[in-house]
């Protein structure tokens, strides 16, 4: 998938799931890319009406579960396990 073309390996989309009332998976990546406590990455094409610029003819969406891990900007930790710390 990743050798599909030049940019297909290139992060073209990334995200921070915000929304409480998505609880579970479902298995509708338009809800499960929202879950609250989840971060959610394309690798491929980014979409032109988001400002993206990477052309590929893959966008592959994948879902991380955070519940078990941290953001850490600047060094410093502002989501552990899910949970917001700002």
């Amino acid at each position: 998938m990743l050798a599909t073309d030049k940019n297909a390996s290139y992060v073209g989309e990334f995200g921070i799931g915000c929304n409480p009332k998505i609880n579970r998976f479902t298995k509708d990546l338009l809800f499960d890319e929202k879950i609250n406590g989840t971060i959610h990455l394309a690798l491929g094409m980014a979409y032109k009406q988001n400002g993206g610029g990477n052309d590929s003819a893959l966008h592959w969406d994948i879902v991380k579960d955070m519940h078990k891990a941290k953001i850490i900007l600047d060094g410093k930790a502002v989501q552990a396990n899910g949970v917001w710390k700002i």
